[in-house]
């Protein structure tokens, strides 16, 4: 493990799942050891040895903050008895600019999260009082700008200029919303993928979106994933039900719904640089929004 301090800043380098590895050796890790989870924001791999772990590699400097953050939301999360992923280490450690958090391994999964699994999580999340820790605002778009510089000219320009003015256009919406539910603590990326069903029953994961905003922002997810992502008919009903409302039924609904549409596609772009199934999906997103097809299925990357 590395001892917290920076070390060379890193060039402007693809992070690529060798780029990750290679950061995590440099902590002290066994990376040749290490099974590649996921690959995002974040690479997130599994640790055997000295102790079952797993490990998420932030891909710049930029997400030292967040990830921070993510530790202390667990710990809150611990004190109010709200079932969710732990820390195994204390602290961030930053190699080559890149932050790594350590968390406990869970145990195999019982069964696949489902959407009333996730609308149970999210009753007791939407119940809590503020931290005694400031949470940011859940800015959808914030991500935007860093995502497209990343995908370069992997995408038309046209289609990121497009993107950059939807960004504005719903930028100034969402700071016009009028919700119904009280402000405050939530997830931010309440999906089922982000939930784990273990002996004990459902816990949350990926804690690192979480904000202080519009409750509203984390029952928009599965709506969206109802329209775009094949989400069917009796699931969406069955988390309505648990959660108790259903927020199509707010005229905000759209805003929120077209703001992260805008974040989705851009958030492919990071990906296109030498990956050809993102510039198929980014290219198919963008245009189904230029199109104003709301029936266009998009599918998870």
């Amino acid at each position: 493990m590395g001892d917290g301090t920076e070390k060379e800043a890193p060039a402007a380098r693809p992070f690529t799942e060798a780029r990750a590895r290679a950061v995590l050796a440099s902590a002290g890790e066994r990376a040749e050891d290490a099974r590649l989870l996921a690959l995002g924001e974040n690479a997130v791999f599994a640790l055997d040895a000295p102790e079952p772990l797993v490990v998420r590699v932030g891909r710049d400097p930029s997400l030292r903050e967040r990830a921070e953050r993510e530790l202390r939301v667990a710990d809150w999360l611990q004190e109010h008895q709200v079932p969710a992923v732990r820390a195994a280490r204390p602290g961030v450690t930053v190699v080559g600019g890149h932050p790594l958090t350590f968390w406990r391994r869970l145990d195999e999964p019982a069964r696949e999260a489902v959407p009333v699994d996730l609308a149970g999580l999210l009753r007791l999340v939407h119940a809590l009082p503020a931290p005694p820790f400031a949470l940011p605002r859940r800015d959808l778009l914030s991500g935007v700008e860093r995502w497209l510089r990343l995908a370069g000219d992997a995408v038309p320009a046209a289609d990121a200029a497009y993107l950059r003015a939807r960004r504005d256009e719903f930028e100034s919406a969402v700071a016009e919303l009028t919700p119904v539910l009280p402000p405050g603590p939530l997830h931010g990326d309440a999906l089922p993928r982000n939930v784990h069903v273990g002996p004990d029953g459902p816990l949350l994961l990926d804690l690192e979106t979480f904000s202080d905003d519009l409750r509203e922002h984390d029952l928009v997810v599965l709506a969206l994933s109802l329209d775009r992502y094949g989400l069917d008919e009796a699931s969406y009903s069955g988390f309505v039900r648990v959660y108790g409302w259903d927020v199509r039924e707010w005229p905000g609904c759209a805003v929120l719904r077209g703001a992260r549409e805008a974040a989705a596609c851009a958030w492919v772009a990071q990906h296109a640089p030498g990956n050809p199934a993102a510039v198929r999906e980014f290219a198919r997103r963008v245009d189904s929004l230029r199109q104003r097809d709301a029936a266009v299925r998009w599918y998870a990357f």
